[in-house]
């Protein structure tokens, strides 16, 4: 399911009161996925060569995958994975979630523990991927004005 971090579609947060509502969102979701629970954060560097670049400081390598087996080794491009185990607790990832709200940060998951639901944010927005319909419909109901209008959206 997609929910959009700012009404009307809006993609960037332009001021600091349109960063409150996407923090504010991101936050929202997050807790009624993981509220009193341990999460799993990972983030990725994408490069053109196997070596694992240095990355934050808080998220430990995870393992690197070759994404484009290009013949020409200067083609190659692989995604290094990076994890860390957290307890979850609002407001603890406003930093990374600002950084993927600016684009700065890509390909960002938080899952619980058990892989069960996973909550993927992105500049514009977050997918939300639950365990079973009825959790997806209760959370969808819940926040239906967030909802992409989309068809995918759902």
């Amino acid at each position: 399911m997609r929910f959009h971090s700012l009404p009307e579609s809006q993609r960037y947060p332009q001021d600091e009161s349109e960063y409150a509502v996407v923090l504010e969102r991101y936050n929202t979701v997050l807790d009624e996925l993981f509220a009193g629970a341990d999460v799993y954060v990972i983030t990725s560097v994408w490069t053109s060569g196997p070596e694992v670049p240095p990355h934050r400081p808080d998220a430990g390598y995870w393992q690197s995958l070759l994404v484009e087996d290009d013949p020409d080794p200067e083609y190659r491009t692989y995604s290094h994975l990076f994890a860390v185990r957290r307890p979850w607790q609002r407001g603890c990832l406003d930093e990374l979630l600002r950084d993927v709200a600016d684009d700065r940060a890509a390909d960002v998951l938080i899952t619980d523990t058990g892989l069960r639901r996973i909550h993927h944010p992105y500049d514009g927005g977050a997918d939300v991927f639950l365990a079973t319909p009825e959790e997806r419909d209760r959370l969808r109901d819940r926040h239906a004005a967030r909802l992409s209008a989309h068809p995918a959206g759902l």
